[in-house]
């Protein structure tokens, strides 16, 4: 059993990242395009820039083999030119050494290759260095688990796994039971149907330590630049507002100004009004979806 945890542990993070392919100009017309607030409302990007100036953290999300969704990402943060940036794919284990590379010099467009992004799974390096770029004064703070943690956790829960402090960033409150639910259902949906529910379970709380590892991270990441805000870089779902990131933000520090952006893929046809009404981010920003493979295709 630990064994089958261990192999979808990887598709938590970056063993799913590199499956697709698309343009990285961001030509997507009309309803693709599209800007929306919680609310339906439509904005421009300028207008998104503003309104994101106003937090003290602002989450960008991402679908992590989208390039169009880095790019937009890089011009918010060079927009914004936030003081701190957790990025998820950075180890957390990184973090220093990303300091000692660039106090003796070193350009924030090649923190990649500095760390060895190519072990690290996620797409080509080249999709994200512009983020890096866009703001090269920025402290830079490390979110990644490592993955025997995150197979302790799936083994003896998030909390445990956290330990001392797990209660400051809301790992100590059990789930409730048809959220936990849900989020095993979620989870058995993207490994195929292939996936036993009790894997499935241990998978939710290895994603429960990332998420409160996430929000520590983009803390750390404003603590240590000393700055008024810092970005976190992260998937969509860590920076859902009612179970990611945010929610463990709120718990860790109320006080805190916390605006979330999803970068989701519209569907053709598909209402962005509607669409945005629907879900739980305070800004959505749509693209037309990147072509990939079906990962299921081989299940049959």
């Amino acid at each position: 059993m630990r064994r089958m945890l261990a192999c979808a542990v990887l598709l938590l993070g970056a063993g799913c990242a590199a499956l697709g392919a698309g343009p990285e100009r961001d030509g997507a017309p009309g309803a693709r395009g599209a800007i929306s607030a919680a609310d339906g409302a439509r904005l421009t990007e300028a207008e998104l820039a503003s309104a994101l100036a106003e937090a003290n953290i602002v989450i960008l999300g991402e679908i992590h083999d989208n390039p169009l969704h880095h790019l937009r990402q890089a011009r918010l943060v060079r927009q914004l030119q936030p003081q701190g940036i957790a990025f998820e794919m950075i180890p957390a284990a990184s973090e220093e050494g990303i300091q000692v590379f660039l106090a003796e010099g070193g350009v924030p467009e090649r923190i990649g290759p500095a760390i060895g992004w190519k072990r690290l799974g996620w797409p080509k390096w080249k999709t994200y260095a512009p983020i890096f770029a866009a703001a090269p004064g920025a402290y830079i703070a490390g979110g990644g688990v490592a993955r025997e943690d995150l197979l302790v956790a799936g083994e003896i829960g998030a909390a445990a796994a956290y330990g001392p402090g797990a209660w400051k960033v809301g790992l100590g409150r059990p789930l409730d039971g048809k959220l936990r639910a849900a989020l095993e259902d979620e989870m058995m949906a993207a490994h195929c149907s292939r996936l036993p529910r009790e894997v499935a379970a241990q998978l939710v709380e290895a994603q429960r330590l990332r998420d409160a590892s996430f929000a520590v991270a983009v803390l750390r990441a404003l603590a240590a630049s000393g700055g008024t805000r810092a970005v976190l870089i992260t998937g969509d779902g860590h920076a859902r507002t009612d179970r990611g990131v945010p929610a463990y933000l709120r718990v860790a520090v109320p006080e805190l100004k916390v605006l979330s952006v999803g970068m989701l893929e519209l569907p053709p046809d598909a209402d962005p009004i509607a669409t945005a009404r629907d879900q739980p981010y305070d800004f959505v920003w749509f693209s037309a979806p990147v072509s990939r493979d079906d990962p299921c295709a081989q299940f049959g």
